[in-house]
């Protein structure tokens, strides 16, 4: 890890959500720890960014690196499609997302997207998704349960960007019910479970862009996907 005055800034999205802490229920801008812990034992500095402005492009000139976390289900409405009865939405974080990739796109900043923020980054680009994995893989074990975590066993093309992090074999903690449909506009497919499901993502070239089906801020023994954000970062910067 370098010096404080190296580290670079890793933007991450976060929820804006109902919560209970203390003596307080309210509404609240928060993220699960977990992630900032990650960026941290990265060599990173956590800056989170709450779904309240639309200044995006300022925002993504203040940070060297951006984390879009997971959470819930983008807007089917963005895709072109109806809202399945067991799709969740927050349009507000929506909206905010959707401006700061296009940023960070333009500016070619580092981007990592998480489960949701695979998902984002394809829709941005003009892919869909399947809006509930238990109607098409007749299986829930990409989400077993409320609030518990699926293993995965994720097969990486070798060449790959994720790849070449990762190894071409990687078993990683889940927990989505939904899933890449038609890949966006430019990105290419490099990671698959064993029934099929899209894991990851990539644009290719020499900018860090790279999306995960996966949560890999739920293993704290693995922060390869941080370390490897936060050294893009670094050359970036």
């Amino acid at each position: 890890m370098g010096s404080k005055g190296s580290d670079p800034l890793i933007g991450l999205t976060s929820y804006l959500e109902p919560a209970k802490f203390l003596v307080w229920e309210t509404e609240a801008a928060l993220l699960h720890r977990v992630y900032v812990d990650g960026i941290v034992a990265a060599g990173g500095i956590p800056v989170l960014l709450p779904p309240v402005s639309d200044a995006h492009d300022r925002l993504v000139s203040a940070v060297d690196g951006l984390v879009l976390v997971g959470g819930a289900d983008v807007d089917p409405a963005r895709y072109g499609q109806e809202q399945h009865a067991a799709t969740y939405i927050r349009p507000n974080r929506d909206a905010f997302e959707f401006g700061l990739l296009r940023s960070a796109l333009d500016s070619r900043k580092p981007v990592l997207g998480v489960c949701r923020g695979l998902q984002m980054l394809s829709v941005a680009l003009g892919g869909t998704l399947a809006q509930h994995l238990p109607d098409t893989l007749d299986s829930a074990d990409h989400q077993p349960a409320p609030a518990t975590f699926g293993a995965t066993t994720v097969t990486l093309a070798e060449g790959s960007r994720a790849a070449s992090i990762l190894g071409t074999e990687t078993k990683v903690p889940c927990y989505h019910h939904q899933a890449i449909d038609r890949l966006g506009d430019g990105l290419v497919p490099v990671g698959w479970a064993a029934d099929g499901t899209i894991e990851a993502a990539e644009l290719p070239g020499d900018d860090f862009v790279l999306g995960v089906q996966w949560h890999p801020e739920q293993n704290p023994d693995d922060i390869r996907l941080f370390e490897a954000l936060v050294e893009a970062a670094k050359e970036h910067a």
